[in-house]
């Protein structure tokens, strides 16, 4: 039996129960549902699931479906960036051996919400000339409609419109990442903003980390919300401290972190690793991996 793969969608709803618990059961009709993490601030919710790749295919056809009736673009505001009700949605091998079944069920689900959902479809990553999400984002959902109208951008699938109730969806293939927060105890955003530019690659921080800093009004916080790209090679320890680092360094104690979705278990092997002074722990000695490997 082919060993499961992961989606992980993002819709833009983090507030309304009724909406996400809607987009949830119908998830669910076709694929596991493993996590559920909204976020009010964020105006976001970030399902995780699980399945092969037709199951995939279909469970996040209905859900996004179900997003396009239910949310409306034009009244949403919220911290993260965003381009559409389903605003990105990658298939994910959770095994390197995985990745090609990933990327056609990534290219098959795009097909499928072009056609038959009539939604313009960016594909992203390495299925989108190495373009992250970032790139689509910026300026919001009318700014990616202005530069389809001059012609700059054109959707890979589906009509070569926005509507601006919906959107558009960024499809793509990956390898899991962990997606993670740190909440600082202050109200000025500018700290989470300063603290992100230094910990992110491009500002000449950590290998594949994204980071941006965001307010959080319902809590009296601000956040460093990042992407770890490549949990392999970063230890998610190393980043913590340093956020905490120049955190102390400009006055400000954290407020706790919080993990988006689920935690591969390299990851928490490498982070339990350097707590416990146990050099020899990796993936290989957790008693679950090694069931499921049998």
């Amino acid at each position: 039996m082919a060993f499961p793969l992961e989606a992980v969608p993002n819709f833009s709803e983090g507030r309304d129960r009724a909406t996400i618990d809607a987009i949830g059961r119908a998830l669910a009709r076709g694929a596991r549902v493993l996590d559920v993490h909204a976020d009010p601030d964020h105006h976001r919710s970030v399902f995780t699931l699980a399945g092969d790749e037709d199951e995939l295919v279909g469970a996040l056809l209905t859900g996004i479906a179900c997003a396009s009736e239910r949310i409306d673009l034009r009244a949403h505001e919220g911290a993260h960036p965003r381009i559409g009700v389903a605003d990105v949605v990658p298939l994910v091998g959770v095994r390197p051996d995985d990745m090609g079944r990933a990327r056609t069920g990534a290219l098959e689900l795009a097909r499928r919400i072009g056609e038959e959902l009539e939604l313009p479809v960016f594909l992203y990553g390495e299925l989108g000339a190495a373009r992250g999400p970032a790139f689509f984002r910026e300026g919001g959902s009318a700014a990616l409609a202005q530069r389809i109208e001059s012609g700059e951008l054109t959707p890979d699938r589906g009509p070569a419109e926005l509507d601006p109730a919906t959107g558009a969806v960024l499809v793509g293939a990956r390898r899991p990442l962990v997606a993670f927060n740190v909440n600082l105890r202050t109200d000025d955003v500018d700290v989470a903003r300063a603290i992100a530019a230094i910990v992110r690659e491009k500002g000449g921080g950590f290998l594949g980390v994204r980071a941006l800093g965001f307010a959080l009004p319902s809590r009296g916080l601000v956040q460093v919300s990042m992407n770890v790209e490549d949990p392999d090679r970063v230890e998610l320890h190393e980043v913590v401290a340093r956020v905490r680092a120049e955190a102390a360094a400009r006055g400000v104690e954290t407020a706790g972190s919080e993990l988006v979705g689920l935690l591969p278990a390299g990851a928490a092997a490498a982070a339990s690793r350097d707590a416990l002074g146990l050099d020899d722990l990796d993936a290989s000695r957790l008693l679950e991996v090694r069931l499921l490997d049998d």
